[in-house]
């Protein structure tokens, strides 16, 4: 049966919470610029994507376009270095990612990148790296306000990237608040905030404001939301619904089956 007869309540039938598909994750037994198309055929509206950057920027616009799915967020750096934000021995570097995203970011009509800080090693100073960070943003802020798009920082956790420059929301809210630029807000993922801290709820009501964008997986497998773990996702999502969140949520999960199988908890979600 073909997925957008089967899975089309997720666009059609959704009218509290707008999910869009992360595609580095999601129907990965197809080729990337398949899968805009794949996520429409099964419902989505929208789509998140880490890297672009080793295809072709009009194939990608192509392929998004003929899909008639939005671009949601994108990465800065690549899966090797994991971004240069908090990188202090290279500015260039941190700046080279950035207009690269922001390329990409234009042509695919894409208002968030995620600039990522890239790992600092136990020999580097921390408190140096932080000094760039904060600077790298309010200069990635100016750059990307005169486009129109807002920048998106994330806390990961150690387990899964260990040296990670950013690993908890206390720090990410910290240098928020020292870097003080409007489209510069924090990505919030509950799979990385409950490995590191717990406290999901209370984080989430009191930096609501804050937040300008969404990831989901269940913890500790980083299967679908809908699987056995430690996040109750029908509580997260009554909350968020409670507060009025408005933006885009990306469901950036392995699927423990197929992803068209994994989808039945969106489907169960949209029914209650």
């Amino acid at each position: 049966m073909h997925l957008l007869t089967t899975y089309s309540w997720i666009a059609l039938e959704m009218g509290k919470l707008k999910f869009c598909a992360n595609i580095s994750w999601l129907f990965k037994d197809a080729p990337l610029l398949e899968r805009y198309q794949i996520a429409a055929d099964a419902g989505f509206l929208a789509v998140e994507d880490a890297w672009p950057y080793e295809y072709d920027l009009q194939d990608l616009c192509e392929a998004k376009d003929r899909a008639k799915v939005q671009q949601i967020s994108i990465n800065t750096g690549c899966k090797d270095t994991l971004g240069n934000a908090a990188n202090v021995n290279c500015l260039h570097a941190f700046r080279d990612d950035l207009d690269l995203a922001i390329k990409y970011a234009n042509a695919l009509q894409c208002k968030n990148i995620h600039i990522m800080t890239g790992k600092c090693n136990k020999s580097e100073d921390k408190d140096k790296a932080k000094e760039v960070f904060i600077d790298n943003l309010k200069y990635a802020s100016g750059l990307l306000q005169s486009h129109g798009l807002v920048g998106l920082i994330e806390p990961i956790n150690t387990f899964s990237v260990p040296n990670y420059f950013l690993t908890r929301s206390v720090e990410a809210l910290e240098v928020l608040k020292l870097v003080n630029k409007p489209n510069i807000l924090y990505q919030l993922d509950f799979f990385h905030l409950q490995i590191m801290e717990g406290n999901l709820s209370n984080t989430l009501k009191e930096n609501f404001s804050s937040i300008g964008h969404i990831q989901i997986a269940q913890v500790p497998s980083r299967h679908e939301p809908g699987y056995s773990g430690e996040i109750n996702f029908s509580h997260i999502f009554a909350l968020l619904e409670d507060l009025g969140y408005s933006k885009w949520i990306g469901c950036e999960y392995l699927p423990s089956t197929s992803t068209a199988e994994s989808l039945e908890w969106l489907r169960k979600y949209t029914k209650e």
